[in-house]
């Protein structure tokens, strides 16, 4: 099992769903307004008058195989939106009860 937390502009939050949908990625908990800022790239996503993009964060649990799918097609989107921003971060996590 993989844990798997996503940030992306929110102009990407539908296409990334659409991919967890289309990869049977079913559990995940998700944030439509967060704030934030790249390490090195990119613009703040700060939702003020002068920073007013927001970005959306997702986090799932999921099977391996499930998870190594979705992160190919989350880095797909990205390569193909590189000025919008989108991140994902994943480790490895035990089982439910």
């Amino acid at each position: 099992m993989k844990a798997i937390f996503l940030a992306c502009n929110q102009a990407l939050y539908d296409e990334v769903q659409h991919e967890m949908a289309r990869l049977g990625v079913r559990g995940y908990t998700s944030w439509e307004e967060v704030k934030g800022c790249g390490m090195a790239t990119g613009e703040p996503h700060l939702g003020d008058a002068v920073w007013p993009t927001l970005n959306s964060a997702i986090i799932s649990i999921t099977e391996d195989d499930k998870a190594d799918a979705l992160l190919a097609a989350v880095r797909k989107i990205d390569e193909e939106n590189p000025k919008l921003g989108l991140r994902a971060f994943w480790w490895s996590v035990g089982g439910t009860i």
